[in-house]
């Protein structure tokens, strides 16, 4: 069985309110229209607006993924078949032959692996186990054996006890084999035998640990009883001598013969375990959950095919933007209201990039495109969306477009615009409680020009005050943030939503902040009148100042 791909509908990394409400939204229109397999994700913690919108209206929050670093998960290619450890060799093998498959994962009683049957193991046991210069025992039970031979039991005593036995065909005459079986060890003997009576007596008084009968011999009923009591086994296989030599070698429980391949986690990265993978027999690993269950097996030729994921950008159509690993899977669309970055495909994708202030507002119009009733839950968070973007239809980004989008959505869900953004800005004022850390990284994008890369950070607030007493601190953020990814420059734009006017903190190399003409409060804090939009007014200004820097 085939694993069905799954579709990531995802925003950038650390993600704003609408990154996160635009992969939701957009999601599950997929799935209104049958797409099942699309489900939505974020690619970093959402802030508290964020919380609030989603935990205010009841919406679930996207799946969080740390990266798309390619997994083994991403590349397994159907549920696997396992076998129980208990299981006979002989059922073993026909499910491996039924199933078509090079190996075969077998598990304990809870279903959690053990070990791995494959052929090349199998050969292993027979060269060591059927060897004329030396006399090998079996691991098996009376259970497995009945099983194995299709024996009809006539006696059957401890039945899934597992011992280790030997196998005696009883070739010779009667007083000579009494001493070969007292050679051999009596209480583990199995003792194949036909029609001799004599033998067969000899070996239930010698208490063997089970008497076979081949080739449909039976037992007289005065044996039989004297079986009974002396608590001997004895089965009547339906084949001849040899075969049933033969088969009693494929009885043994497959466990004690599998090889202790170390498994793989589903969420390991492929690197991790390339190497393990190339050397290992028949070039194949188990993988395991963190429950230790068998989840698949995957094999070296599987890493030469497409993985079982595939992306829609939703917000962003940057890779410097993007969630990381997200080049190493197919992308099948862009919706997004951004500038053009350096994206490419090697294949035609649905590209949607529109002049509107929000991504929410080209997800809202989709639905009425396409004539998709929209679920109270989802017109309602699409409508923060819009808000948070615009900062409440304020931002020099708006459109006629975002205004007629939002109107809409106010009316089908009779929230007021005005209303809903000022309860919005109340979550978002958590943020004053963050640590510096957590607010430069709440909605941060990495951008490059001139073969330059610089991070720009944004968060609203309606007291800016509370964040230039941080100073030194969210300074501190930058610079670690600055010079762990080597930036030109790290900035915070903080946009005080009561007077639509915004506070830039920057931290940089002076190749860079010599460039710096802004308005200053002299504190490594310069301040923008009139700027609130980070793609629209800030990054124009900034992108200047790093073709100065750039010489």
């Amino acid at each position: 069985m085939n694993i069905e791909k799954k579709v990531y509908v995802i925003g950038h990394r650390n993600p704003d309110t609408d990154s996160v409400v635009s992969a939701a939204a957009y999601a599950r229109l997929k799935q209104i229209q049958g797409q099942n397999k699309v489900s939505a994700a974020r690619a970093g913690k959402i802030n508290p607006q964020t919380e609030y919108i989603f935990e205010r209206f009841g919406v679930p929050v996207p799946e969080y993924l740390p990266d798309l670093v390619p997994k083994a998960e991403y590349y397994l290619s159907g549920e696997p078949a396992t076998v129980n450890e208990e299981t006979s060799v002989w059922d073993a093998l026909e499910l491996l032959q039924k199933d078509d498959s090079r190996v075969l994962p077998i598990v304990d009683r809870t279903g959690a692996y053990r070990s791995m049957l494959h052929y090349r193991g199998f050969a292993h046991y027979i060269i060591a186990n059927i060897n004329p210069r030396k006399k090998s025992a079996f691991p098996l039970s009376l259970d497995h054996l009945t099983a194995a031979i299709h024996a009809q039991p006539v006696t059957l005593f401890n039945g899934d006890e597992i011992r280790k036995s030997t196998i005696v065909v009883a070739a010779s005459y009667a007083a000579h084999f009494k001493g070969h079986l007292e050679a051999e060890g009596v209480d583990n003997a199995l003792v194949i035998v036909g029609d001799r009576w004599d033998i067969q007596r000899c070996c239930i008084e010698m208490k063997v640990r089970a008497l076979i009968l081949s080739a449909g011999n039976t037992l007289s009923r005065e044996l039989a009883e004297l079986a009974e009591k002396n608590k001997v086994t004895v089965l009547i296989s339906p084949f001849d001598t040899s075969s049933t030599a033969m088969l009693i070698i494929y009885s043994v429980p497959v466990g004690t013969l599998g090889d202790t391949v170390k498994p793989i986690l589903l969420h390991d990265p492929v690197r991790s375990f390339r190497d393990a993978l190339s050397k290992a027999p028949s070039r194949c690993l188990p993988v395991t959950g963190e429950d230790g269950k068998v989840r698949g097996v995957i094999f070296e030729g599987d890493l030469s095919k497409e993985p079982n994921v595939e992306v829609i950008m939703v917000d962003h159509n940057e890779l410097s933007q993007a969630i990381e690993g997200i080049e190493n899977y197919k992308l099948l669309e862009v919706i997004d209201h951004h500038r053009l970055g350096n994206l490419s495909t090697r294949y035609p994708i649905t590209f949607i990039n529109r002049v509107v202030g929000a991504t929410c507002t080209i997800i809202t119009n989709l639905y009425r495109e396409q004539k998709v009733p929209m679920e109270k839950g989802i017109a309602s968070i699409l409508l923060c969306g819009i808000i948070a973007d615009t900062l409440n239809l304020q931002s020099a980004t708006t459109t006629e477009t975002d205004r007629e989008a939002a109107e809409y959505l106010s009316s089908i869900t009779g929230l007021d615009i005005k209303t809903l953004g000022h309860d919005m800005q109340a979550a978002a004022n958590k943020i004053n409680s963050l640590s510096a850390e957590e607010l430069i990284r709440l909605d941060m994008k990495e951008y490059t020009e001139r073969g330059l890369a610089f991070s720009v950070s944004q968060i609203e607030t309606d007291n800016p005050r509370a964040l230039m007493e941080r100073q030194a601190e969210i300074a501190a953020a930058l610079e670690k943030e600055r010079a762990a990814k080597d930036y030109l420059f790290s900035a915070l734009l903080v946009t005080d939503v009561t007077v639509l006017d915004s506070l830039l903190f920057v931290t940089g190399k002076k190749s860079f902040t010599s460039h710096i003409n802004f308005p200053s409060t002299g504190q490594g804090i310069y301040i923008l009148k009139e700027v609130v939009s980070r793609k629209k007014q800030l990054l124009p200004l900034l992108a200047e100042l790093v073709e100065k820097a750039a010489g």
